[in-house]
């Protein structure tokens, strides 16, 4: 397993569209457990590829308190969201130390492939909801901040920017 650069807001590469998985073999499964490793080390509970610079739907989430709950999500579809809605605090690993509330469906239904190339649906709600959507959000080629204020995004890409020069 090897730890992956994390790509960082601003970066335009976050901004790219995700290209569905065409099989599930053993290159799909190293990319698998390296996003893992890469998201406990960061530390974070999910991690989509596109936030590593690979264009392909493949998510890894662990909401559990110990860390040992790890799940993945091949080209993962929202089958079903619930009307209701709620506002949760998010952050992001491509967007560090910088936390804000984002309105998103309460519940979800998430069908997608394991690491087996299987189908499996799950019914999803409170943190998982969230960040199932979050991270299918960055598949698609969308940052959180993106749903807040014109203001407040421009303030965080000047932010982002000058924590960059700094490094």
């Amino acid at each position: 397993m090897a730890l992956l650069n994390i790509l960082h807001y601003p970066d335009k590469r976050l901004h790219k569209v995700a290209q569905p998985v065409e099989k599930v073999n053993d290159r799909i499964r190293k990319l698998v457990a390296d996003m893992a490793e890469t998201m406990y080390a960061a530390p974070g509970v999910g991690l989509a590829a596109t936030q590593v610079d690979v264009h392909e739907r493949v998510i890894v989430i662990d909401v559990s308190e110990t860390h040992d709950e790890l799940l993945a999500f091949i080209n993962p579809e929202i089958i079903w969201a619930s009307n209701e809605k709620e506002v949760h605090e998010e952050g992001c690993l491509s967007v560090p130390g910088i936390y804000d509330n984002v309105e998103r469906a309460e519940k979800v239904r998430v069908r997608a492939l394991n690491e087996k190339g299987e189908t499996f649906e799950i019914d999803c709600e409170g943190l998982l909801a969230v960040c199932i959507q979050h991270e299918m959000d960055h598949l698609m080629g969308r940052v959180f901040v993106e749903y807040l204020s014109s203001l407040k995004q421009t303030r965080i890409k000047n932010k982002m920017k000058k924590l960059e020069r700094a490094m």
